[in-house]
């Protein structure tokens, strides 16, 4: 059994794969980023329990 080279279509369709998981890794990071930053910052309070009992 040969191995065939691969078609254009696979490599375009591949090349836009790689891209778009860029993209969804970018976001990820970005929301990471953005709750990291809400979290750590002082003005961040749990609620508290008889708060949400109301």
């Amino acid at each position: 059994m040969t191995l065939r080279p691969e078609h254009a279509l696979h490599t375009r369709r591949r090349g836009r794969n790689v891209g778009v998981g860029l993209l969804l890794g970018g976001f990820v990071v970005l929301v990471l980023a953005l709750t990291v930053a809400k979290v750590t910052s002082g003005d961040f309070e749990l609620p508290k329990a008889e708060e949400l009992s109301q």
